[in-house]
């Protein structure tokens, strides 16, 4: 019986649905602005990859599924290898493939995915959150990971591994903020996020790690770092920035002014 009802609370955590072999959708929601949905898939020969995310602004997914505004505004990030070993994907320059409005990371970031997906009112502004990212990958396997924007996942800045763990600039909730307008809304825990490829090619196997907010726990991540990375040439996109953003550190720039208090 205990097997049985994590089973169920399993799926109703994460769902995917496939339209076609090249195309998979994923809803579902977090348990907290902490959490994380993770997706490992396969590519059978070097292909572009496309990855958009729909669950802020709404729109309709690659399933036909209407996908209703007012999630949290999300950041995608691509790592190389199945969750336990993974480190960050970068292309040809050394960028990591991250996308979100709150990271300057060109040519990646912020690339949003509007049109098609909406737009959202945050005070007199109309912003979009959604994220795209389009790049050519080569054959192997691949994690993705979705995240609220102010939890980051910490290999962004480092080209380092998934196990480093994640920046958390959230404030325990889920706030997206537009200095503009000097406004900020509380989104839900909603998330809706696609990838696509060539039919022939594409494998996936979901492993959202939202299995914390059903009680099950999560197995820790093995610590171990492979130093190889794949190298990619970016097929872009023109995106939408919706704030300015200040250096940091590292080669990825954050923009601060996003967070409110």
């Amino acid at each position: 019986m205990i097997k049985r009802l994590a089973v169920a609370l399993f799926l109703l955590a994460a769902t995917a649905f496939n339209l076609s072999a090249g195309s998979m959708s994923f809803t579902g929601t977090l348990s907290s602005p902490e959490d994380v949905f993770e997706t490992t898939f396969n590519l059978t020969a070097a292909e572009t990859v496309t990855i958009q995310t729909w669950g802020f602004g709404g729109g309709t997914n690659a399933s036909e599924q209407v996908i209703l505004a007012g999630g949290f505004d999300p950041l995608i990030a691509l790592f190389d290898g199945p969750v336990a070993t993974a480190t960050i994907a970068t292309d040809g320059a050394g960028n990591p493939l991250a996308d979100a409005d709150n990271l300057l990371n060109p040519p990646w970031s912020f690339v949003g995915n509007c049109p098609p997906a909406g737009t959202v009112g945050i005070g007199t502004d109309n912003d979009c959150g959604d994220d795209f990212m389009q790049v050519a990958l080569d054959a192997g396997m691949y994690t993705l990971v979705l995240t609220d924007a102010n939890y980051i996942p910490s290999a962004v800045f480092d080209d380092g591994s998934l196990a480093e763990g994640f920046l958390d600039l959230t404030g325990g909730s889920f706030q997206t903020c537009d200095p503009v307008s000097n406004a900020c809304i509380t989104p839900d825990s909603s998330y809706a996020v696609d990838i696509l490829s060539s039919p022939s090619d594409l494998v996936t196997t979901p492993e959202p790690s939202s299995l914390s907010s059903l009680g099950i726990g999560l197995a820790a991540l093995a610590v171990l770092k492979t130093s190889g990375k794949r190298r990619r040439s970016p097929t872009e996109k023109k995106g939408h920035f919706i704030h300015d953003a200040e250096t940091d550190p590292a080669k990825l720039k954050q923009d601060p002014s996003r967070y409110c208090d």
